[in-house]
């Protein structure tokens, strides 16, 4: 087959293997559920699922609240070490990927609890959430345990450990916090990347109606 017929194949969508076997095509997000961010109770079911779950219940619930409170992308939870965790002075020092900006947040009272229950679980590793041999979880390990807590949950459609993050930004604008705030929070270096949060919140819609 030339070059230009096969372009054209490809083009088309047909086989253009031995096997004449088209690869299924991955469905887009749109297609699969309606909006990219859980709700505060979602969350809430998400994690409580999480925490009965199998003898890591206590490790993957806590994931997923530190994962929510403090927008952490898949890879930022995973590498998260202990000496970033200052649990006497109720600190956490995040690190961002993706070139997004450090900062340092607060650690509030059901954290505090549920890591130093954890570290007592957990202490021979320098990583907050690792394996049973004291190595830290993979990103696969900790989307195929954010999907089938989302399962347990009863949701309705999958979940995935990025709808942690979105929900933090969506729960945080929606509570009125300043978009500048949000923006050093969540570590975004364009505030247009925070935006989307503030655009998505009903509270500035309040005063349309007054039945």
């Amino acid at each position: 087959m030339n070059k230009v017929k096969q372009l054209h194949t490809m083009k088309q969508g047909k086989p253009n293997t031995e096997s004449g076997k088209v690869p299924p095509r991955r469905p887009r997000n749109v297609e699969v559920r309606s909006r990219e961010y859980l709700t505060d109770a979602e969350v809430c079911r998400v994690q409580k699922a999480a925490g009965g779950a199998g003898r890591h219940g206590h490790r993957d619930s806590t994931l997923i609240l530190m994962a929510y409170r403090h927008g952490l992308r898949v890879a930022e939870v995973v590498s998260l070490r202990w000496d970033q965790v200052d649990l006497k002075e109720g600190l956490l020092h995040v690190r961002r990927v993706k070139n997004g900006s450090d900062s340092v947040h607060p650690l509030r009272g059901p954290e505090l609890r549920a890591l130093r229950k954890l570290q007592r679980e957990y202490p021979a590793s320098p990583y907050v959430f690792t394996t049973e041999r004291q190595g830290p979880l993979t990103t696969s390990t900790v989307r195929k345990m954010v999907a089938r807590a989302g399962n347990l949950a009863g949701l309705g459609f999958p979940v995935h450990p990025h709808q942690l993050r979105h929900a933090c930004g969506y729960k945080l604008a929606n509570d009125g916090h300043d978009t500048r705030a949000l923006q050093h929070y969540l570590g975004h270096r364009n505030i247009q990347h925070t935006v989307r949060y503030t655009e998505l919140t009903p509270e500035r819609f309040n005063q349309f109606w007054r039945d």
